[in-house]
C-alpha cells in the first residue's frame, strides 16, 4: 500500500519532470529578486532562501522557510557554510529515476526544482585595487558555486537562474504545474557552468594567474564577456563579435564608450587598439592615424589640432577612411579640422561638447570616449591554428643616456628629439617597420615588407622632398648596407635602430661616408 509521501514523490516522476514545486533561492544581487519571488509564490512554489535572501522575500510578506529549517543546521563560520547539507543536494541531484526518488523517501527529503543564485562579486570587489588578500579571500563563493554546479548537471529536472537578466525569460515560460522548456534548461544550464568556470578564472588570475619564477602559466584560464555583437569579421562572410575581460580596465579599447556613429566593425577595433596604443606612447598633444593596423601618420605638438593636421599631412592618401587618436580631450578646432576628411572612427579620453556637437554632423563617424589614458594589458596574445601565442606587452623603452653613438657624428639635440619620437613611433608599425620623422610628425612610413631596404624605399616615397633632413627608425637591425645607402640618398641625417647584425661595421661605414649620425638601442621592436 502506497503511503502518502511515496505517492507525492512518485508524482514528481517522469510526466512531470521539469515542473517547479520546489525552489531555493541565495542572491547577493538582490535585482528582479522581488518580482521573482512573486511569481514563484503566486504559483504555489515553495520558497527556500538563505540569510539576507530570506529576509529580502518575508520584508515583502512572501512566504519563505529558512534554509537551515530545512537543513536542521544553522549558518557557521561566519557565513562560510550555510547551504552545504545533504537536505539540500540531494533534493538538487536527484535525476527522475525511481531509486533516486526512494533515497530521498528513505530520507525524509523532497526534491528541489529551482536554483537561484548569484555570486559573491568577487570580480567587481577586487577590480577596485583596494583589498587586502584576506578579503578578497573572503569574497570566494564556495556554497554558490556548488549549487549553480549541481543544478546545472542535473539540467534534465531542474532549472537554474545564474543572473537576474535570465528572470525574465523565465517567468515568462514559467506556468503552475507545467514543465520547463527542455530546451531553455539546458541552455540555463549551459550559462550557469560558463558563469562558474569564468569566476574560477578570474579567482585564479587575482591570485597568481601571471606565472612566477620568470615562466608564464603552466595553464591560461581566461573570462571573456561578449560587449558586443559585430555585423561581421575582417570579411562580410565572417561571422565575428568583441569580447572584454571581465576585470577590464580603464583606459582599454573594451572600456570605451561609443558617444556617436554606427556600429563598431571588427576592422575598425582592431585599427583603433593600434592607435590608441601607439598615442599612449607620448605626453605632449599627440595624435595619431591609423589604417589597415599599422599607423600613416603621428605627431606630438603644444596644440592638439597641429598634432592632428601634421600627422594627418604624413600620407594623407592613407589617411583617407582612417580612425584618429588622441591623448588629450578633444576641442572644436580639432573636431572642425577632421571633417575636411572621411574618417571611420576617433577615440580620445574626453570631448569638449562643441567637438561632439561637430562630429554630429558626420553621423556615420564612430566617437569612443575612454575617460583614461591608455592602458597596456601586461600580456597579448595572437591565435593559430589549434592554440595561443602569449607574450608580455612591448613595453620596453629607451632613455638618451643609454643609447650607444656608433658613428663619428653624434646627433644634434633637434636629431635627437626626433630620433627619439621615430623610435616611439616605429614600435607600433607592421614589421619590417621604417619610420622618418622631422619637428615631432611622421613624413614616411614603409611597412610590412620582407626586406628592409623595401621599407626604407616606400618610406622615401611617401616623405617625398621632406625626407630631406629627416631622421629614421628602424624597428630591427639592417641586415645589409644598402638599407642606408638609400636613406641617404633620400636625405636622411640620422638614423636610430637596434644593432646586432654580424653586419653592423658595414652598416656603421655606409652611414659613416654619407655623413649620417647612427645610434644604436640594444631593442628591438618587431610587430608581427
Amino acid at each position: 500500500m502506497k503511503t502518502e509521501s511515496s505517492a507525492r514523490h512518485e508524482a514528481r516522476g517522469t510526466k512531470n519532470a521539469g515542473s517547479i514545486r520546489r525552489a531555493i533561492i541565495s542572491v547577493w544581487d538582490k535585482a528582479g529578486l522581488l518580482k521573482l519571488g512573486q511569481a514563484l509564490a503566486a504559483a504555489g512554489v515553495e520558497l527556500l532562501a538563505t540569510g539576507g535572501t530570506a529576509r529580502a522575500l518575508r520584508e515583502n510578506a512572501l512566504p519563505v522557510k529558512a534554509v537551515e529549517d530545512l537543513t536542521g543546521f544553522p549558518e557557521v563560520l561566519g557565513g562560510r557554510v550555510k547551504t552545504l547539507h545533504p537536505a539540500v543536494f540531494a533534493g538538487i541531484l536527484a535525476a527522475d529515476d525511481a531509486a533516486h526518488f526512494r533515497d530521498l523517501e528513505a530520507h525524509g527529503l523532497e526534491p528541489i526544482d529551482l536554483v537561484v543564485v548569484n555570486l559573491y562579486p568577487f570580480e567587481a570587489k577586487t577590480a577596485t585595487g583596494n583589498l587586502t588578500e584576506q578579503e578578497a579571500v573572503e569574497l570566494i563563493d564556495i556554497g554558490g558555486v556548488a549549487l549553480l554546479r549541481a543544478a546545472a548537471k542535473n539540467w534534465a529536472r531542474v532549472a537554474v537562474l545564474s543572473s537576474p537578466s535570465q528572470y525574465p525569460e523565465f517567468i515568462e515560460h514559467f506556468r503552475e504545474g507545467a514543465a520547463m522548456p527542455v530546451d531553455l534548461r539546458r541552455r540555463l544550464a549551459i550559462e550557469a557552468f560558463r558563469k562558474t568556470a569564468a569566476y574560477d578564472a578570474t579567482i585564479a588570475a587575482y591570485f597568481g594567474g601571471t606565472g612566477d619564477a620568470g615562466n608564464l602559466p603552466e595553464r591560461l584560464l581566461f573570462a571573456f564577456d561578449r560587449k558586443q555583437q559585430m555585423r561581421y569579421g575582417e570579411n562580410p562572410h565572417q561571422r565575428a563579435a568583441f569580447y572584454a575581460n571581465r576585470q577590464v580596465s580603464p583606459g582599454s579599447i573594451a572600456a570605451a564608450r561609443q558617444l556617436l556613429g554606427k556600429e563598431l566593425s571588427f576592422n575598425s577595433v582592431v585599427d583603433l587598439d593600434t592607435a590608441w596604443g601607439a598615442v599612449g606612447e607620448f605626453t605632449r598633444p599627440a595624435a595619431v592615424v591609423v589604417k589597415h593596423a599599422t599607423p600613416c601618420g603621428v605627431a606630438v605638438a603644444d596644440r592638439l589640432v597641429a598634432a592632428y593636421e601634421s600627422a594627418r599631412a604624413c600620407d594623407p592618401t592613407s589617411a583617407f577612411g582612417g580612425v584618429v587618436a588622441f591623448n588629450s580631450r578633444v576641442d572644436d578646432e580639432t573636431a572642425t579640422a577632421m571633417l575636411t576628411i572621411f574618417t571611420e572612427a576617433v577615440i580620445a579620453p574626453g570631448y569638449d561638447p562643441a567637438a561632439l556637437a561637430i562630429f554630429a554632423r558626420r553621423p556615420n563617424l564612430r566617437v569612443l570616449e575612454t575617460g583614461a589614458l591608455p592602458h597596456r594589458d601586461r600580456f597579448e596574445m595572437k591565435s593559430v591554428s589549434g592554440g595561443l601565442l602569449v607574450q608580455e606587452s612591448d613595453v620596453s623603452d629607451v632613455i638618451k643616456n643609454n643609447l650607444s653613438v656608433v658613428t663619428p657624428r653624434a646627433p644634434t639635440p633637434r636629431e635627437m628629439a626626433d630620433l627619439l619620437f621615430a623610435w616611439r613611433v616605429v614600435k607600433w608599425v607592421k614589421s619590417n617597420a621604417i619610420v622618418l620623422a622631422r619637428d615631432g610628425a611622421t613624413v614616411g612610413i614603409g611597412a610590412g615588407q620582407p626586406n628592409r631596404v623595401g621599407s626604407v624605399e616606400i618610406a622615401a616615397k611617401v616623405a617625398g622632398d621632406r625626407a630631406r633632413g629627416s631622421v629614421l627608425a628602424s624597428d630591427a637591425f639592417f641586415p645589409f648596407r644598402d638599407g642606408i645607402e638609400a636613406a641617404a640618398r633620400s636625405g636622411v641625417t640620422a638614423v636610430i635602430q637596434p644593432g646586432g647584425s654580424v653586419r653592423d661595421e658595414e652598416v656603421i661605414a655606409a652611414a659613416r661616408e654619407h655623413g649620417l649620425a647612427m645610434v644604436f638601442t640594444g631593442i628591438r621592436h618587431f610587430r608581427h
